[in-house]
């Protein structure tokens, strides 16, 4: 359990939930760009390589902004655990983007579920390789003579240099292609004397092309890719593109060197019927939607129904934008702390929404919103502040005025022009922890930082000793937030 607060805590964790929640838009976008460009593509590679380039794009933009999101240089000081928010959000929405403090305290928590999640996916994929590979080793016997003879001669139809291996398994339920540097075609038993041997021929020069094209080794790399973005539905889409485009790129090579494309069809029907289940263990001749392929095949000027992926896509764009906009404007109930309380508003709920947000606790608030009285509210605000008087029954509260002292200084010293200074990080942290012992500051930034503050205090009581906390200003305005890692 320690390890689990421990990572949550590290900034790398804040940075990698950052980048997940994020991932969420990006991948709608690239998604739906690949959409539209589907509707103008007809060709089965460029259509490949456009699926393909949105993967990569998906992968670039998660690390672009995990770079972006990780802590800069001088939030690397060592810090035991950076003050944090309360669970509830003290800050509205503004135009500029801010995120409600709730869900920066949830966001390190989605780094330990994600890595769970990958690694979960990447054993299961571990498995199916390893039964991969077995299906090499076992239940296989070497394919006629005449057949090895029609693969050399099928390869250099193709250009292909590599020695190719061809073996009849009994547990191979269509031919597949395995490994990468010693390429092996798989055939059931019995396929290659139940075709006619044109059609095998054609059979066999669609695995040859997956060979040809590296496709073991991009469909590993693409496996990566999904295991990574297990969560996200734009992955799986842009997955089954690059499948069903990568099977009619080698059905066209089949098609152009055999020249019969009914012959072809026909042979990929009776290769279906062969088979009992949906397990493909790696590129193989049924991959994709065999309909489709078929009908593409001998109507290959009919429609390329690229309508269904763009609305596919959209319907992903939308559902993205939707639930980032329900994290950003969550629905807040009349009696939240959270609610911005207007100008018309009772002194009571200001002083509850605005004087003592950071310092009352969840039983004195509850208790407080159960009074109907103000007469009951003023006593309630009266023993409050005695509470926490160090000299009780003194005249002088030095808690309250010190307390007022802060909030002044915050809404004088770090307001910006969207927010009091009392809702910023800083004026949050300043109001509830005092003055800093240490202050380095660097509101010019540099070259390849931000302009940052880093605050130093020599001890936090619950926290210890010699924590630092971060600010970075991104925009450039004087709007200080806490580095990623310091909102734990």
């Amino acid at each position: 359990m320690r390890v689990l607060e421990a990572l949550v805590a590290s900034p790398l964790a804040g940075a990698a939930g950052w980048a997940i929640l994020h991932s969420l838009w990006e991948g709608a976008i690239v998604a739906a760009l690949l959409g539209a460009a589907l509707m103008m593509l007809r060709s089965p590679r460029a259509r490949y390589s456009a699926a393909c380039l949105a993967m990569l794009a998906m992968a670039a933009a998660f690390a672009v902004t995990l770079m972006r999101m990780l802590p800069d240089a001088s939030a690397a000081a060592p810090y035991v655990k950076a003050p944090g928010f309360p669970g509830w959000a003290v800050r509205p929405v503004t135009a500029g983007g801010a995120w409600p403090a709730d869900l920066a305290a949830i966001v390190p928590w989605l780094a330990p579920l994600w890595i769970a999640g990958v690694w979960v996916f990447y054993l299961g994929q571990a498995a199916g390789w390893a039964s991969a590979y077995r299906m090499r080793r076992r239940g296989v016997c070497y394919a006629p003579a005449d057949w090895q003879q029609a693969v050399v001669r099928l390869s250099a139809r193709l250009r292909l240099t590599r020695p190719v291996m061809l073996l009849e398994s009994s547990l191979a339920e269509a031919p597949a292609v395995l490994g990468h540097l010693r390429p092996v075609i798989l055939v059931p038993a019995g396929v290659l004397a139940g075709l006619p041997p044109a059609q095998m021929e054609a059979i066999l020069l669609h695995e040859l092309a997956h060979i040809t094209r590296h496709d073991y080794l991009a469909n590993m790399l693409q496996r990566a890719v999904e295991g990574l973005f297990f969560y996200h539905p734009a992955t799986w889409w842009i997955s089954r593109v690059i499948r069903a485009e990568r099977e009619n790129c080698c059905d066209d090579v089949a098609v152009a060197v055999s020249g019969d494309a009914h012959e072809y069809a026909v042979a990929l029907a009776a290769l279906e019927e062969n088979r009992w289940s949906g397990r493909t263990p790696a590129v193989a001749a049924t991959g994709g939607s065999l309909v489709k392929r078929i009908r593409r095949l001998l109507y290959p000027k009919g429609p390329n129904g690229a309508w269904a992926p763009l609305f596919a896509t959209l319907v992903i764009m939308l559902t993205a934008a939707a639930t980032l906009a329900a994290w950003q404007s969550a629905p807040q109930s009349s009696t939240a702390l959270a609610q911005v309380v207007p100008d018309k508003a009772s002194p009571y709920q200001k002083w509850l929404s605005q004087d003592v947000v950071y310092i009352i606790n969840d039983q004195e608030r509850a208790a407080f919103l159960k009074l109907t009285a103000d007469d009951e509210r003023a006593m309630f605000i009266t023993q409050f502040w005695e509470r926490r008087n160090p000299t009780p029954g003194s005249p002088e509260n030095a808690f309250k005025q010190e307390h007022y002292r802060r909030i002044a200084f915050a809404n004088k010293h770090f307001g910006t022009a969207s927010m009091p200074g009392w809702q910023t990080d800083r004026g949050h942290i300043y109001i509830v922890y005092g003055p800093p012992d240490e202050i380095e500051s660097h509101p010019s930034g540099t070259e390849t930082q931000y302009p940052h503050e880093q605050w130093m205090y020599h001890h936090v009581d619950g926290i210890g000793d010699r924590v630092f906390v971060t600010f970075v200003d991104k925009t450039g305005n004087g709007d200080y937030r806490l580095a990623p890692g310091n909102s734990q």
